[in-house]
């Protein structure tokens, strides 16, 4: 709310409403967690074209770009994958910080890194999203290759067939990508956004 002109000088209100930013204004992380192949990115990508039509820029925090260049030279034991996901977490509460919007997708499988990142900004500015997308429907979208040779054993420690996801149990939001279009998902996400007041 703007101050009242009798409550103080024009300049000092400004200053003021610097430091104390509208809701629309402020930060906000938008983490997109779910298995490997559950639409992740892809809708991350159309949701950062909708909050520019809304006049928010976006910073862009993919799992896969963050592993070549941020987290390079880590593997995927669990102390491996937390470590990739604080990383992004780190760099997102940053973005926050600073009036940003992160959006992150990453498969981020285990619930207390997810919750670790959660804690290190304001719980209000951190929507965790769900691609909940079935196992079977990831594997058959599945272009690289990943889950065949996790089957065989190629490939160890892959996330939904030798090693755990562990879903979101009070997601902000849910995304069901099997019967709604990743455009559809992303309006979802940008309703949500404002209904809390991050965007106009």
């Amino acid at each position: 709310m703007p101050l009242p002109s009798w409550f103080t000088r024009p300049e000092v209100a400004a200053i003021l409403g610097e430091s104390y930013p509208p809701r629309h204004r402020q930060g906000v992380c938008i983490w997109f967690t779910g298995l490997s192949g559950a639409g992740k990115s892809t809708t991350a990508e159309i949701l950062s074209v909708l909050l520019l039509e809304h006049g928010r820029q976006s910073t862009m925090l993919d799992g896969d770009v963050v592993r070549t260049n941020l987290s390079k030279g880590l593997g995927f034991s669990k102390e491996d994958r937390d470590a990739n996901i604080l990383r992004i977490g780190f760099v997102a509460a940053e973005v926050v910080r600073h009036g940003g919007v992160a959006i992150c997708a990453a498969v981020s499988p285990y619930r207390e890194t997810r919750d670790q990142v959660r804690a290190m900004m304001d719980a209000e500015h951190f929507i965790e999203v769900f691609v909940d997308t079935p196992l079977e429907v990831c594997e058959s979208r599945d272009v690289k290759g990943m889950y065949a040779a996790a089957r065989r054993g190629a490939i160890k420690n892959f996330t939904g067939i030798d090693d755990p996801y562990e879903a979101p149990v009070k997601p902000e939001i849910a995304l069901d990508t099997t019967h709604a279009t990743a455009e559809e998902n992303a309006r979802r996400i940008v309703s949500l956004l404002s209904e809390r007041g991050f965007v106009r």
